[in-house]
């Protein structure tokens, strides 16, 4: 389904993690991590109800060539988050790596509304299909085992 999509850059010499090390957010290695993490929890977690597509734009990268452009796509009715750009995206959001560090893994609202508010987030597209976001992902406990997990392997 999603051919030709492109990988993000790989692991700079003096990155490399030992096997379950925690791995720099957005490597290779990291999304890696993250896919396993979801697929060991597959069937556990409650459907996503609402469809969203976003592209991301992630600048001041510490490796590769400073940009990472992945998606996050519930259409299926699962969280996939995968590198590469959806031709039929709902809003791309463009942001620092940083920031993206803090909405995508910490998870922190108050600090995302903060950076929006600040202009380290920009968003292109369908506001109110990103707004959407905050509650179209449904919590229980095994999505918030699912957070922490991909939280201790982040580095």
């Amino acid at each position: 389904m999603w051919v030709g999509v492109p990988t993000a850059p790989s692991r700079p010499r003096g990155l490399a993690t030992l096997p379950g090390m925690p791995n720099p957010f957005l490597s290779e290695e990291w999304m890696a991590d993250v896919r396993a993490i979801r697929e060991r929890h597959a069937g556990q977690t409650p459907p996503v109800t609402t469809s969203l597509k976003i592209n991301q734009v992630v600048t001041d990268v510490p490796f590769g060539d400073g940009k990472v452009e992945p998606y996050l796509d519930t259409s299926s009715g699962h969280v996939v988050m995968e590198f590469g750009q959806l031709e039929d995206a709902d809003a791309t959001v463009t942001t620092d790596y940083a920031t993206a560090r803090i909405l995508l893994v910490d998870q922190d609202p108050a600090a995302g509304m903060q950076a929006f508010l600040a202009g380290k987030v920009v968003v292109q597209g369908d506001m109110m299909k990103l707004m959407a976001m905050q509650t179209a992902i449904p919590r229980d406990e095994t999505t918030e085992k699912i957070a922490e997990e991909i939280k201790a392997a982040t580095a």
